[in-house]
């Protein structure tokens, strides 16, 4: 069995800066702050969705099981969501089955005009929408509205896109021949997405998918289901034909063996840990699935001696602590050259200390809680572990007074890379400082690792950027700057860091399949 736990099938990434806040939502900020208030805001917009959706309809699960969706700054109920699992499952890919055989016909400028409206709809409603992001997941208002307009960006992208799934003619080797590349979409998919960024990890998958003409059944986390749900409902009202996208949330292990052992379901797309992406990669041999997997990261910030320390120290800031740290992008580790490294130091802990920790519904919060208690106490291992080889903790180190699941942003300072927080994603708001002698190091130290995700390098040096960035064993790689993901270039990684890429116009090749045809014996009459 494949167990497709959503404490596993974290993360990702919000690439962009974060966009100035509307003026309705910075009014709603000021005056409804409290949970009960967001939550009745939500309802009454139509936009909070407690059944799965199915072949167009808003079902229950069959048994009558719920799951129950908590706000993790304040512990707070906001809902029961229906619990599905392998029937639900089943129902969902035999409607995305029977949708296909006419969504795969019509022709991509008319898919095109469906997801454009989808991405209107998602803007005209992004102050709920981040809302409920934060309500579900714990990020500051100010970053879940930013995920909105990142994730919305990826349904306009492929709406452009779709149209440009171009083919081929190859020049034949014979003068009665004549040689066709075909690009067809692949079918139904499977989309199982985190809880770290419940809005962009669904569109970044469904985006290309619909765009190339497959039809879709989502697995959002248990944890975040809301938003996914709520972003069905406003592709319904966009025009989105019934069985096209289907959400299903509850049992991960029957839900993912369901899309595994599927034969129906011909191409599986997900993100989160490299464990669960290695036993999902194992499941999907038996019906040989065309796979995409973007999987954990231990990304490496390389501050060089010759750096422009305000630059460096802000996109050091940004890609560390964005989301509590709970990104795979992050800056797991942040390398400083020896010659920097105490004037470096004392500018970032300057900067992270100005960080205000909270509730993400509360005005000028820039961090909100970890998203649960398991997420916590993996933060305090790999800080005890690193204490206990010689680390120092410089700042924070503990549970924030806020409770929950709140914890103080840290900077440890002696760390080696041999370390358990060098070694694997801490997935929270700590930021590791090791000091390096010679590029060559820095290179040998970065590299040393399993995953290959991204990684950051700080200089002003061009030569250096160059040859830097071509030595690192990374599919991502971001200079002088910590926020790098957009929808036009394409995201994903190297070694155990996953396979394909999302985004771009590389991602929507991930849904097609080629197909070559021979027109033979074409002699004149």
């Amino acid at each position: 069995m494949v167990l497709i736990g959503v404490a596993l099938a974290r993360r990702h990434l919000l690439g962009n800066p974060l966009r100035i806040l509307s003026l309705d939502l910075r009014r709603h900020m000021s005056t409804e702050k409290s949970h009960a208030a967001a939550v009745t805001r939500l309802r009454e917009a139509g936009l909070l969705r407690t059944q799965g959706l199915i072949g167009g309809k808003w079902v229950d699960a069959y048994d009558g099981k719920t799951i129950k969706v908590q706000n993790p700054a304040t512990g707070e109920l906001i809902t029961d969501v229906a619990c599905m699992g392998k029937k639900e499952a089943t129902d969902a890919i035999s409607s995305a089955q029977s949708t296909f055989n006419t969504w795969s016909k019509i022709t991509s400028k008319e898919r095109s005009k469906y997801l454009r409206k989808w991405y209107d709809l998602i803007l005209a409603h992004k102050d709920d929408l981040a809302l409920l992001i934060t309500l579900e997941q714990g990020k500051p208002l100010k970053e879940a509205l930013g995920e909105i307009t990142y994730g919305a960006d990826f349904l306009e992208f492929f709406a452009e896109e779709a149209k440009r799934v171009y083919g081929d003619v190859i020049p034949p080797p014979a003068t009665d021949r004549r040689l066709l590349v075909f690009k067809q979409p692949v079918g139904v998919v499977g989309a199982i997405t985190p809880w770290n960024f419940p809005l962009a990890m669904i569109t970044r998958k469904v985006g290309p998918a619909l765009a190339a003409g497959c039809t879709v059944v989502v697995k959002p986390s248990e944890y975040t289901p809301l938003t996914a749900l709520a972003a069905a409902e406003l592709a319904l009202q966009a025009g989105v034909p019934p069985g096209a996208l289907n959400v299903i949330m509850g049992n991960a292990s029957d839900i993912g063996d369901t899309l595994l052992e599927s034969t129906q379901v011909r191409k599986l797309t997900f993100t989160g840990s490299t464990a669960v992406g290695k036993k999902l990669m194992a499941g999907s041999a038996k019906t040989v699935k065309k796979i995409s997997l973007e999987l954990g990261g231990n990304a490496p910030c390389i501050i060089f001696d010759d750096t422009d320390i305000d630059v460096a120290v802000k996109g050091s800031l940004a890609t560390k602590f964005r989301n509590t740290g709970q990104t795979c992008v992050c800056a797991n580790r942040i390398l400083v050259q020896e010659g920097i490294y105490e004037k470096f130091t004392n500018a970032f802990l300057k900067a992270v200390q100005k960080l205000h920790v909270g509730n993400g519904l509360e005005e000028g919060v820039d961090q909100g809680p970890l998203i649960n208690e398991a997420a916590v106490e993996k933060v305090e291992k790999f800080i005890k572990d690193a204490t206990s080889k010689g680390a120092e903790i410089i700042l924070g180190g503990k549970r924030h007074s806020l409770g929950m699941t709140f914890y103080e942003p840290t900077v440890i300072g002696n760390v080696n890379n041999e370390m358990l927080i060098c070694r694997e994603e801490v997935f929270g708001p700590v930021a590791p400082l090791l000091p390096f002698k010679t590029e060559e190091d820095a290179i040998r130290i970065a590299n040393d690792t399993n995953a290959g995700l991204a990684a950051y390098i700080f200089t002003q040096s061009i030569s250096r950027s160059w040859r830097v960035s071509e030595a690192l064993e990374y599919g991502i790689v971001g200079v002088n700057e910590g926020l790098i993901s957009t929808e036009v270039a394409p995201f994903g990684g190297f070694k155990e860091s996953g396979l394909g890429r999302e985004g771009s116009k590389y991602g929507i090749q991930e849904f097609v399949e080629l197909k070559y045809v021979c027109f033979g014996n074409m002699k004149e009459a």
